[in-house]
């Protein structure tokens, strides 16, 4: 298994991007991300995104014969679901194709035609971006890719993101600092079978859990942990164990109650120098992420005045996930003690 050669989401993009006649189908455990990455294609391409949940589809999804009086013919016309009605190019996701029905991946085939790819009996337009998704056979959650289909595709392996590949994008998408600070205590929450790699909170084929943590759970979760202050701990520990697991919820409520010996963040703002410096790891972390969300033009300075109190560690891990941070790093790079710490630590940016 550790010789199966890999792509990261990033990569997969980038290929599917620049290669719009090439049907890639991207392949991975549970919840990776390979359906996520759809809208950042549509939004490249600057195109529209047409989303079909394969599974799901029944050949009267697909295309329906119609008859044409005129040229006493039958014709197939696709769904409008497809996109292709309007003679204008779509990225196109065949999600879960490795789930469909047989009948169904048939009548979908000829999109991955190299040479005049259709849809029934229309053209897909020129321009329009196909790829397809599917789990791993070793998933064991009834995946199946016949050897005709591999011969019209390129098969890539997504590989699950780590965490430093996973925290720029948690960054910059809202998932709450509690979640962002979790993961980086339990970075282990992020590996993968498919490296020999076995815990409490991960998928594995070979003792399947109801509920495991993946990317797509642990934002899942955020929405959940988020809305916290409206429900008791028993609602938000049942919530949590159903999004991921009893093992994720335990954990990450025992984090959330960090909370409560966190100083204000009035104080930091305003006393960097003698604001309560918690005394938990834990609860330094959940600080640390949480911090990320006050860094405005006028509090920036004094958030890192309270930060060098800290272990250089804390520093680090504030500073670096500034610097990736889509909407704040322009504010990080303009303060001057920022810059100051960037150019000394360059390498790590």
């Amino acid at each position: 298994m550790n010789e199966i050669q890999t792509v990261t989401l990033q990569q997969a993009v980038q290929l599917i991007v620049n290669n719009p006649k090439t049907r890639f189908i991207l392949r991975g455990e549970p919840g990776v991300g390979k359906t996520s990455i759809a809208q950042a294609i549509a939004q490249i391409a600057n195109l529209p995104l047409a989303m079909l949940d394969c599974p799901n589809l029944d050949l009267g999804d697909v295309c329906m014969p119609v008859i044409d009086h005129e040229n006493g013919v039958t014709r197939y016309y696709p769904n409008a679901r497809f996109g292709i009605h309007t003679g204008e190019p779509v990225v196109m996701v065949l999600d879960e194709f490795t789930k469909a029905a047989d009948p169904v991946k048939n009548m979908l085939h000829p999109l991955l035609e190299v040479f005049k790819p259709r849809l029934g009996d229309i053209p897909t337009p020129e321009g329009t971006i196909i790829y397809l998704t599917g789990n791993l056979d070793t998933d064991g959650v009834g995946d199946g890719l016949a050897q005709h289909t591999r011969q019209r595709v390129c098969e890539l392996i997504v590989s699950k993101p780590n965490y430093e590949e996973w925290t720029p994008w948690a960054l910059n998408n809202g998932i709450e600092s509690v979640v962002i600070a979790w993961v980086h205590r339990y970075p282990q929450c992020l590996a993968s079978y498919v490296d020999g790699v076995k815990n409490e909170f991960i998928f594995h084929p070979s003792s399947p859990q109801d509920n495991v943590v993946s990317p797509r759970t642990l934002e899942i979760a955020s929405g959940i942990i988020k809305n916290r202050h409206l429900y008791d701990e028993d609602a938000l520990m049942a919530a949590l164990t159903g999004v991921a697991g009893a093992a994720f919820a335990a954990s990450i409520v025992s984090f959330i109650r960090f909370q409560e010996s966190l100083p204000s963040i009035a104080s930091i703002k305003e006393q960097p120098n003698t604001a309560i410096i918690p005394e938990d790891p834990g609860a330094r972390a959940v600080l640390t992420f949480g911090l990320l969300e006050h860094v405005e033009k006028d509090t920036l300075t004094n958030i890192l005045k309270y930060l060098r109190r800290m272990e250089e560690e804390w520093q680090v891990v504030f500073c670096v996930a500034l610097a990736r941070h889509e909407s704040k790093k322009a504010i990080a790079f303009a303060n001057r003690e920022f810059a100051l710490w960037a150019a000394d630590n360059e390498d790590l940016l």
